[in-house]
């Protein structure tokens, strides 16, 4: 019975449980650099060099998405489509609803932190993102 609880007590200690949609929410802002895509249990693409990413912002439930080129000087060249992104809670779920003014979707979040970004369509594809920090990393180059 000891080893029980202490079991049930570790796992809730180091995260056995589901991401927290309100926590999940909070670290969805910011720049996303896709490194593959699944369906049905198999890849479909693994992702080497992008020339986009994808940026995040969200207040207050609503917000923007859109592509951004990264510039090797650490700036950022946007294009001129941007979709609009109201965030939901449903059934103990992030939900992210797209509007682009010609077409609507929404995808499910399955992870938030703050280096990963895993969403799942209608389609049940499923997109795992890293955090883009730059082509360049300064640290390694000091």
């Amino acid at each position: 019975m000891k080893k029980l609880l202490l079991l049930i007590t570790i796992c809730l200690a180091f995260g056995c449980q589901k991401n927290n949609p309100q926590e999940q929410l909070k670290n969805i802002n910011g720049y996303w650099e896709i490194s593959e895509v699944e369906a049905s249990g198999k890849l479909v693409k693994k992702y080497g060099f992008n020339s986009a990413v994808d940026f995040f912002e969200i207040e207050e439930n609503e917000g923007i998405r859109k592509k951004l080129q990264p510039q090797l000087n650490g700036s950022y060249i946007a294009n001129n489509s941007e979709e609009k992104v109201t965030a939901k809670i449903e059934n103990d779920s992030l939900r992210l609803y797209y509007d682009t003014g010609f077409d609507q979707w929404k995808e499910t979040v399955l992870k938030a932190d703050e280096t990963e970004l895993v969403l799942k369509n209608q389609y049940d594809k499923i997109f795992y993102y890293h955090k883009f920090t730059g082509y360049l990393d300064h640290e390694k180059m000091e």
